[in-house]
């Protein structure tokens, strides 16, 4: 038997997903946000690191509650524009449990120091949104749901690229990354340009044909107005489970290769109501909003004592 497209979405966000490497797909302007992030937090003199001085130290980071470790370029980057080295004991993506050695860092104190609260932000947040994301996946994968899983566009300004990295590292789908990757038009274009027929033309007579085109829907009618005007997807938007069942079985009988996304208030507790069968796509903001950090910590490693347990913190302030 043929595979519909929703099987073939499946394979893209099984379990396996989240283990993957995804680090060479980072553009190569992701290491000019990194210095812009270390120019944030060292803008002059850094006059504690004058303190510490530069003699070369090891220090250890340690993950203290469990999760996914994601963020592993970012963190290496804030380092090794610092001069420093990184080690890494485990891979980006695997699930670790309190307390681990994650990796040790060597380099001049100094630097080490100017790095770690950079680079612990960096990971603590990302490696928070990949733990969200592979809990998210496994639900899917609990239930038998064939779609996807997938972000917002809701996401930290100045930090997406980590945001939506995060999210395929955990395993779920990142949705468009910009206004440029996708149309998505919404109550306020609809309005704005009079209708749903209407807006669909504006935006296809520039968008040209390798640009799919995506509506955001309150009722029926309006996605079946969207559908027979050309869009390729619609969000029914803060559907009830009832209703969006309803709906989404109405659309697939009329418009089989519509892609039907479900988005609105939708929370982790309530996923599995809105994962159904004429259902391709479930999309949450929580993803990227409101999701709980990894704790890790960085310390130096001191002669003589326990790196687990050591007189110096870097991570304290």
């Amino acid at each position: 038997m043929e595979e519909g497209p929703s099987a073939k979405k499946a394979k893209l966000t099984s379990p396996d997903h989240g283990c993957q490497d995804f680090s060479h797909l980072l553009p190569p302007h992701y290491r000019q946000q990194v210095r812009s992030w270390l120019q944030e937090d060292i803008p002059s003199f850094d006059y504690g690191g004058f303190v510490v001085g530069n003699g070369r130290r090891e220090a250890v980071l340690l993950c203290k509650s469990p999760g996914v470790l994601c963020g592993v370029p970012f963190f290496t980057a804030v380092f090794e524009e610092l001069g420093c080295g990184v080690e890494w004991l485990h891979t980006e993506g695997s699930v670790l449990q309190p307390v681990c050695e994650a990796a040790r860092v060597s380099g001049p104190v100094n630097k080490l120091l100017q790095g770690e609260r950079t680079a612990l932000n960096l990971l603590t947040r990302a490696s928070g949104i990949a733990t969200h994301a592979r809990d998210l996946a496994k639900e899917v994968e609990r239930i038998g749901w064939l779609g996807e899983v997938a972000g917002t566009r809701k996401t930290t300004p100045g930090f997406r690229l980590v945001e939506k990295y995060s999210l395929m590292v955990g395993g779920v789908s990142t949705h468009r990354h910009d206004l440029s990757q996708m149309v998505m038009l919404k109550d306020n274009h609809i309005w704005s340009a009079g209708s749903v027929c209407l807006a669909v033309g504006k935006a296809r007579k520039v968008a040209g044909f390798s640009i799919k085109i995506e509506v955001e829907c309150r009722s029926i009618a309006e996605a079946k107005e969207a559908a027979e005007a050309g869009a390729e997807i619609v969000m029914l938007d803060n559907f009830e489970p009832a209703a969006l069942a309803v709906a989404a079985k109405s659309l697939k009988r009329d418009f089989p290769h519509l892609t039907i996304e479900a988005s609105g208030g939708i929370r982790r507790e309530t996923l599995a109501q809105f994962c159904l069968p004429e259902v391709d796509v479930v999309s949450l903001s929580t993803t990227t909003q409101g999701y709980s950090t990894v704790n890790f910590s960085l310390k130096l490693c001191v002669e003589g004592h326990d790196p687990h347990n050591p007189k110096v913190t870097l991570s304290n302030v």
